[in-house]
């Protein structure tokens, strides 16, 4: 049990060896086998969430324990770990081996390849690839848009300059996807706060729109305070804000009126969207835009 990441319930490891809890006296194999415990992995081990199948990190998590310093956690695992979410939930746990050693599992990818010292990061007692290395792998696969939240995302938590990508491209160009990341990053803004605001922003730029400016400041010289927008055209004074769940509790509510009536009373035209429109109505967000920035010319 020694080792073992993160600390769960009552001293027990997030995840765990089954054969090591037992042998150690904390379960018998018949509890072991029972609903308190879910196995992930072979012999590998976590308490049965409360709140529905295990998420993403819980998996990663699990996947380590069952790695047992074989490998590094990798992609949308090392982000989770990383502080940098960009995955879906139900996303496979992923790894990084470097040899032929370990095969892959049902929820558990495992990817083939050499890592260079500084491409390893220790978080809480886990190997993980580097932030940047991270954003580089993510780069290189899946949908487009996909791959700009990747690197968005880690660039924000992380602070780096996504160009710094194009380092890991000249010195790897047989890697599967290398000639993809000077696409991702021409699209790239590590201005940007969530995963769903660059959807909404990638959303926009592939209607054929103008890309709006990230984090956009408009100032009150009169207050003495500045209000940032998610997303802007500032020659047009139209803003574009993605609401998420934070804006739904009653605090934030009443901050939020207060802040889009003077954005409004400075001559703002503001459009809120949440989750739902970005993912099921993409089209009623575009015609609303346009119609926007057509009124603003005639004006």
């Amino acid at each position: 049990m020694r080792d073992a990441p993160r600390v769960g319930v009552a001293g027990w490891p997030v995840a765990f060896r089954g054969s090591a809890a037992v042998a150690a006296g904390m379960v018998t194999p018949d509890r072991l086998r029972g609903p308190r415990f879910l196995r992930l992995y072979p012999d590998t081990y976590v308490r049965t969430p409360e709140d529905g199948p295990p998420d993403l990190l819980l998996r990663s998590l699990a996947a380590y324990r069952y790695l047992d310093g074989r490998g590094v956690l990798s992609g949308y695992s090392a982000a989770e770990v990383l502080g940098a979410s960009c995955g879906r939930r139900d996303a496979p746990a992923e790894v990084t081996v470097p040899d032929l050693g370990q095969r892959a599992l049902p929820g558990l990818v495992v990817h083939r390849s050499r890592l260079f010292p500084g491409e390893i990061k220790e978080v809480r007692g886990m190997r993980v690839t580097s932030p940047v290395r991270t954003a580089y792998d993510l780069a290189r696969r899946g949908d487009l848009v996909e791959r700009v939240v990747a690197v968005d995302r880690l660039a924000n938590v992380h602070r780096f300059s996504p160009d710094l990508l194009l380092h890991f491209a000249a010195r790897n160009r047989r890697f599967r996807g290398n000639d993809q990341v000077p696409e991702v990053l021409a699209h790239t803004d590590r201005r940007a706060c969530s995963p769903m605001e660059t959807r909404l922003r990638m959303l926009i730029v592939q209607a054929g729109l103008p890309r709006p400016e990230a984090q956009w400041v408009v100032q009150d010289a009169y207050t003495r305070t500045a209000v940032w927008l998610d997303l802007a055209w500032p020659d047009r004074m139209i803003g574009i804000e993605y609401e998420g769940e934070g804006h739904t509790e009653p605090g934030q509510v009443l901050r939020d009126i207060g802040r889009y009536t003077g954005l409004v009373d400075k001559g703002w035209r503001i459009y809120r969207y949440t989750k739902l429109e970005i993912l099921r109505k993409p089209g009623l967000i575009i015609d609303q835009l346009t119609r926007a920035r057509q009124r603003t010319s005639e004006t």
